[in-house]
């Protein structure tokens, strides 16, 4: 006998509805779940296209400009860390992967000079004259030593123009004469004025950096990078030496202008976080072979002679004095490189001739060469030596012979020191000088911005290094604060 159970009609029922409402729950739960993994699957779709697309810039730029950010393409390769510009140094170049290529090979070449610098008046006796010595030379700024602080700001630039006396417009004259010298560089980053492309691309790096204009400067970046290797290049292929050639004597003042110009490269690029490949090393091999070539009485000579008894030459010395001078404030370790400085005051000290002047040289100073008075004074202010008698016979010298007409008669060379020591002076000297000079070279510049060849015995200056002269002089105003 089998028992049976038997479901009755309304538990089937109840049992099927309750199966319906379970396949309607579950179908309802999986079409969540799909809609769920779409939603996701979406979202890491867009992220990825998102991430995919976006476009890289090479630079920021605060100015709110439209035009395309990207660098125009170079043959030589700049490395940047990450920095906050300023606003008038927005510019970021883009870092690439070193290469042997990275500095480029400046087409050099050597030809007899047809330039002399100096011959008495100008750069001591002169390049080309023999060297006998017998002649009658982008913002912030938080890192930057405190005597260049206020070059780095346009606001900071004309705060000093007008405190100092000069015109507003000024500032707008030293723009035009870097727009000059940025037309007429090389292509291989150099100015060949004269024959003389180390010593001329120095000059015009200077110009630029007195304006403390960068490799990340809009406007003149490219120029001021394309400069900063030319010398690069040249040192690192000699050496050290900074020159067109060694074989010529007067190549002393070459590696003297072009070292105070990688040395001043040197402290912006390392505050402005923009590291050129093997400006440190060039800059200190440089200085290196300054402090390791001074003759024994302080000075420097023609062709680095070490083993003469002329000593040196009052107008080489300056220029040596300020590299030095530039060099200490890169921090690079340089033995030697203070003790060489002061050997140089004291070799200037020697060139005295009793009557607030100075000669070329010591062994025949007496009525020679009072020209490099002004130099003398002004590397004494540089190396704290400003309240010496010297020093202040010298300024008071230099106040005195301040004579300037451009056109008729300008020793621009001499002015380029004088202008310096007198504002570092300050007072009556500098308000004369100001106003009697100043206001003259400012007059004298040409329509394009470059200064031609001033009036009065030149001796073969060309316009580049008179204009490179003439612009130095008018960033007086801020280019270094005073230092007396």
């Amino acid at each position: 006998m089998s028992l049976h159970a038997q479901i009755s009609p309304e538990a089937q029922a109840a049992l099927a509805a309750q199966k319906r409402n379970s396949l309607i729950s579950s179908v309802v739960i999986a079409i969540l779940m799909l809609v769920l993994l779409g939603v996701i699957l979406g979202i890491i779709a867009l992220a990825s296209a998102f991430k995919n697309n976006e476009e890289v810039i090479a630079y920021a730029d605060s100015s709110n400009q439209t035009e395309d950010p990207t660098k125009p393409e170079m043959t030589n390769e700049v490395e940047t860390k990450p920095s906050a510009p300023s606003s008038n140094m927005a510019k970021v170049i883009a870092s690439t992967t070193p290469s042997p290529t990275a500095v480029p090979v400046p087409d050099i070449t050597v030809t007899e000079p047809s330039l002399d610098y100096g011959d008495g008046d100008d750069f001591g006796d002169g390049w080309g004259s023999g060297g006998d010595g017998n002649g009658a030379g982008g913002g912030g700024g938080f890192g930057i030593p405190a005597t260049m602080k206020k070059r780095c700001t346009k606001q900071d630039r004309l705060s000093r123009l007008l405190k100092e006396g000069g015109k507003k417009g000024y500032e707008d004259k030293v723009v035009a004469s870097l727009r000059y010298l940025k037309k007429t560089q090389r292509p291989n980053g150099s100015w060949n004025a004269g024959g003389k492309p180390v010593a001329m691309t120095g000059l015009a790096l200077l110009a630029y950096l007195g304006h403390c204009e960068t490799p990340l400067s809009a406007e003149f970046g490219e120029t001021v990078e394309k400069a900063i290797l030319f010398l690069v290049n040249n040192g690192m292929k000699q050496g050290g030496k900074l020159a067109t050639t060694t074989t010529d004597n007067h190549w002393c003042y070459e590696h003297a202008i072009a070292s105070y110009a990688l040395a001043e490269a040197y402290t912006l690029c390392k505050e402005f976080k923009v590291t050129i490949p093997k400006l440190d090393i060039a800059a200190k091999k440089a200085g290196v072979f300054i402090a390791a070539n001074q003759h024994s009485s302080g000075g420097w000579d023609y062709g680095y002679d070490t083993s003469g008894n002329r000593g040196g030459d009052s107008s080489i010395v300056c220029w040596h004095l300020q590299a030095i001078h530039a060099l200490e404030y890169t921090k690079l370790d340089i033995n030697g490189l203070d003790k060489s400085g002061r050997n140089g005051i004291k070799y200037l000290g020697k060139c005295e001739n009793g009557k607030g002047t100075i000669g070329y040289h010591y062994e025949s100073n007496i009525g020679n060469g009072p020209t490099m008075t002004p130099g003398a004074a002004l590397c004494l202010q540089q190396f704290g030596k400003g309240r010496r008698s010297f020093t202040r016979n010298a300024v008071k010298w230099s106040a005195k012979h301040s004579q300037f007409d451009y056109k008729k008669e300008a020793n621009i060379y001499m002015h380029y020191y004088m202008a310096q020591c007198l504002i570092n002076a300050g007072g009556k000297y500098w308000k004369d000088y100001n106003e009697k000079v100043m206001t003259n070279l400012a007059a004298a510049q040409n329509k394009d911005g470059s200064w031609s060849v001033p009036g009065g015995p030149q001796h073969k200056m060309n316009q580049h290094y008179a204009t490179c002269l003439a612009t130095l002089m008018m960033e007086v105003y801020y280019r270094f604060l005073p230092s007396s």
